[in-house]
């Protein structure tokens, strides 16, 4: 019994980790290309706009919510960030919409920045490295709208 439970855990934490690999487009909905502008971000303080107050604890350093506990990976639509997570103009790409970025994958927009705006998205890379060697690039990206 403990065997096929932790063989169960182990399935499950694989699935968690491979991030986009589960995501692809939905049937029936219209791909559209865009050329955007496309940037990386990470968790750090740096990218997400928080640092830690003398508690300790992450906050907010700016915005209605500054000064407030901040959930270091939490996205705006409430999920932890992973790869395949993209941060958006919700103005035009509602959460859920789904893009194919050429040398990133496929990705679902689940989170917002301060400075994305228009025709921008922001990929989620796992360490403040990786986010800076994508660094900003233009690129040519299939997007299928969710539906608001």
């Amino acid at each position: 019994m403990l065997r096929h439970l932790l063989g169960l855990l182990v399935i499950v934490g694989l699935v968690s980790i491979s991030g986009c690999a589960t995501i692809r487009p939905p049937d029936g909905v219209p791909v559209v290309e865009q050329r955007m502008a496309v940037t990386g971000y990470c968790k750090c303080g740096d990218c997400c706009g928080w640092r830690r107050n003398w508690f300790g604890r992450p906050v907010f350093t700016s915005g209605p919510n500054k000064g407030k506990y901040k959930q270091v990976g939490m996205t705006a639509s409430g999920s932890m960030a992973k790869h395949g997570t993209i941060a958006a103009d919700l103005k035009l790409y509602p959460l859920g919409t789904i893009m194919y970025i050429d040398g990133y994958g496929y990705g679902r927009v689940e989170d917002t920045g301060g400075r994305v705006k228009g025709q921008h998205i922001d990929l989620y890379f796992y360490t403040h490295n990786d986010a800076l060697r994508w660094g900003r690039q233009a690129r040519s990206v299939k997007v299928w709208v969710a539906r608001r």
